[in-house]
């Protein structure tokens, strides 16, 4: 490894399944007390990273330091120190709230006064406190994830690893979920979280974009969108579909989604472009109730990532 003082550090992990590649010679650091998203589509291989950060998949090749352990060398070494979280965490339904933090707590030898503290503070933060004697199998998927989160921070974890955490999980309990996540920074604590959700990468001090096993980009969010070559349209529509099988491939559009009510272009010239736009829907007989300039999202920088005219910007 590179000798600075990261609490992870991966250096060309990679793994394939049957031939196929699904990290491809992935590299990258994270310093203590920051939020890293490894960001992608389902496919992309952020399980598979995380998976053998945790020490429980050996890579192929390649080597990964989790604080200050080498889990591909010693994996069993740096359990004591790291919380993994999976897409399905290991709850016991027929267990209470209390009884689920109680196990978790003796398996790492947290002792009664200490869960105590820690477990009050973190129920109250997930809003959970009045739940304490329910059984996990009566809780809502949201809550469900609260407390896996509430058993996998038990033991005051240095680094926390979660797998796709809000995945499915409603509005409110995923607000409250990165609520505590934040809430762990004034810890110190080290926290590599996978989404899906690319809204979800705008809370991450940094991201790394994932595409078919491989990185992307890695940087902060605002300087990645700061970047992005050309500008964003926003079309607000009640015909997004016909719309954008019209402009899909014009000259100077780059790339068009659906995104809610309407579509974003990614284009090279937003004020020459925005009349000729009009024009073509026009002609087409279609309508819309506006087309805009936008700030763009981490989602518009994915697409315009993955359709090949951002590969300047991989790192």
């Amino acid at each position: 490894m590179t000798g600075v003082p990261y609490t992870i550090e991966v250096h060309e992990l990679t793994k394939s399944f049957s031939g196929v590649v699904a990290v491809d010679h992935l590299s990258f650091s994270i310093s203590k007390g920051e939020i890293f998203g490894l960001v992608g589509p389902d496919g992309a291989g952020k399980t598979t990273v995380m998976r053998m950060l945790a020490g429980v998949m050996a890579p192929d090749s390649g080597g990964a330091v989790v604080a200050g352990c080498d889990v591909v060398a010693s994996p069993e070494s740096a359990k004591q120190r790291l919380s993994y979280m999976p897409q399905r965490f290991g709850l016991y339904e027929d267990l209470t709230v209390d009884e689920n933090i109680g196990f978790y707590a003796k398996i790492f030898g947290v002792k009664a006064a200490a869960r105590d503290e820690r477990a009050a503070r973190l129920l109250a933060a997930a809003g959970m406190s009045e739940f304490r004697s329910r059984l996990a199998g009566k809780l809502s998927g949201g809550m469900k994830q609260k407390l896996g989160l509430v058993c996998a921070l038990i033991h005051t974890p240095e680094v926390l690893l979660l797998d796709e955490p809000t995945n499915g999980v409603d509005p409110v309990s995923r607000r409250d979920f990165w609520c505590i996540l934040y809430s762990l920074l004034n810890e110190g604590v080290t926290i590599l979280v996978t989404t899906a959700y690319l809204d979800e990468a705008e809370r991450c001090h940094r991201i790394a974009l994932m595409h078919e096993g491989r990185m992307l980009f890695c940087d902060t969010p605002a300087r990645l969108k700061a970047n992005l070559p050309g500008a964003v349209l926003s079309i607000v529509t009640s015909q997004p579909r016909e719309i954008s099988e019209r402009l899909a491939g014009q000259s100077g559009v780059s790339s068009v989604m659906i995104v809610g009510d309407g579509l974003h272009l990614m284009v090279g010239d937003a004020a020459t472009l925005i009349p000729q736009l009009k024009e073509i829907i026009a002609a087409a007989g279609l309508s819309y109730e506006s087309i805009e300039q936008v700030a763009p999202t981490v989602e518009d920088l994915f697409v315009e990532a993955v359709t090949g005219t951002m590969r300047g910007m991989e790192q």
